[in-house]
């Protein structure tokens, strides 16, 4: 046990932080604020809680902050060494516990868990225990600490060692694996990281189906859950702060602009996502490509506008899947466009004003990921919709145990099935659509950033600490 405390009453661990920087031309440091759940969380209990938000220095700006001592208050970033940083968070936490959650392999290639995953492994412990070793330096007596996602699934029963005193949470952003699928671990990893998350007082999932399927694990693997408690806390959209910031002037003037590309009088369908694999978008630009095959009428009188912004470039096979998307885009655009009518409109620069127009203007959603933890794009279109916004949802999505009665729902992998529901979505009278948008949008912001964070904390620090 550590032999002196900290003055943190709260700690948050995660891998990205609240802030980033930059070292400017003169040599000087610019910070950026991030945005999210966790920060309007943080932001909810007040300067005077004694918050700390630990997290890893992700670039040169971030690490030359931390060299100089320059970082925000409230805020520790660690500098672990970048080779550690990239095996743990490329190699390990996004090329396989990503993988087995979301259940993406193509198991006659993958996974290989060879020495190259063992050495790969003992970076992400290494990554791990920095955090632990940062938490427990900074927590105060009994303090209450979250820990987020599967970057950090060692750092509970890592921190419980340290400090038996503390209050310890963790929260999983992501789906979690059936038994079955999370079985593909190694025997020796999977129940590590199992007793890790188990270190914890409290686990917290975004639907009952992703407890569930750890609870499952846990009896199978680990003889079950112990003295740890499980609870669902699905994240929603921030209505107030999304409806003030799509009626911005940035927005205003992307929303000219796409009016532009779209076409006077067009229908439209959107979506908006980052190029991970789990998001599914070149099936929804098949499905919308099947549209246009078995509903002729639909030609020139319907636009995809699709958003599909650049993520983890530096894997190999997120480069290949955007290639991949652009290249359907171009070839429905080929096929059947004229000189008039571009039938999808797809832009890969992260925008966000530009992602507001496009909510603002949807006449339907096309949200339908393989397997997603929550899927806040879901929850933020009815939100911001101008008029009526018809939603197409894949029941793999977290979101659809909140959304579903009122989404189209569709099974991912059919894209027959998702071409007939985009059809539907775009012939549903004006009423229906308004009536569903509004119950959609009441379902979404249930349980807003700041109050989602303050459930967890406040059962967290009400219920029994683990020993």
């Amino acid at each position: 046990m550590a032999s002196s405390f900290g003055a943190a009453q709260v700690l948050v661990a995660s891998n990205r932080g609240p802030v980033s920087y930059e070292v400017g031309e003169d040599g000087s440091l610019r910070a950026r604020r991030g945005g999210g759940g966790l920060v309007s969380g943080l932001s909810a209990i007040g300067p005077e809680a004694g918050a700390l938000w630990v997290c890893s220095a992700l670039s040169d700006g971030d690490r030359e902050a931390v060299r100089r001592g320059a970082g925000e208050d409230g805020v520790r970033m660690l500098d672990i060494p970048a080779d550690v940083h990239a095996d743990a968070y490329n190699g390990i936490a996004n090329s396989v516990l990503w993988f087995v959650h979301h259940m993406l392999y193509q198991t006659p290639l993958e996974p290989v868990f060879d020495a190259e995953f063992r050495r790969q492994w003992a970076s992400y412990e290494t990554y791990n225990r920095a955090f632990a070793e940062a938490l427990a330096e900074e927590a105060a007596q009994g303090a209450a600490v979250l820990v987020q996602d599967y970057h950090l699934t060692l750092v509970p029963g890592m921190l419980r060692e340290l400090r038996p005193d503390l209050r310890i949470g963790h929260f999983s952003h992501t789906p979690w694996a059936p038994p079955e699928y999370f079985a593909m671990l190694p025997g020796d990893i999977a129940a590590q990281v199992l007793r890790g998350m188990l270190g914890a007082d409290r686990l917290g999932f975004l639907t009952r189906r992703w407890a569930d399927a750890f609870t499952a694990c846990c009896e199978r693997f680990a003889g079950g859950l112990g003295d740890t408690a499980v609870g669902v806390h699905g994240l929603g959209a921030d209505a107030d702060f999304l409806r003030a910031r799509s009626h911005e002037a940035d927005v205003e003037e992307r929303i000219v602009a796409l009016r532009a590309e779209i076409g006077e009088g067009r229908r439209t369908i959107v979506r908006v996502d980052r190029t991970e694999l789990s998001k599914n978008i070149v099936r929804g630009l098949l499905a919308y490509r099947q549209l246009l095959d078995d509903h002729p009428e639909w030609r020139e009188r319907v636009v995809h506008v699709a958003f599909a912004y650049p993520s983890r470039q530096d894997l190999a096979v997120y480069r290949d899947y955007t290639a991949e998307v652009q290249r359907v885009a171009e070839e429905i655009n080929e096929r059947y466009g004229t000189p008039g009518w571009r039938p999808v409109v797809l832009h890969v620069k992260d925008d966000f004003a530009r992602s507001l127009a496009a909510y603002r203007l949807a006449d339907v959603a096309l949200v339908n990921p393989i397997r997603d933890g929550m899927n806040l794009v879901a929850k933020e279109v009815p939100v911001v919709s101008d008029g009526a916004c018809a939603l197409v949802l894949s029941r793999e999505a977290g979101a659809h145990e909140e959304l579903g009665e009122d989404a189209i729902t569709v099974n991912p992998y059919d894209v027959v099935e998702t071409s007939r529901a985009l059809h539907e979505a775009l012939t549903m009278s004006g009423d229906e659509r308004a009536d569903r948008t509004k119950r959609l949008a009441a379902a979404a912001t249930a349980l807003p950033p700041a109050r989602w964070f303050l459930d967890q904390l406040d059962a967290l620090r009400e219920g029994p600490v683990s020993r």
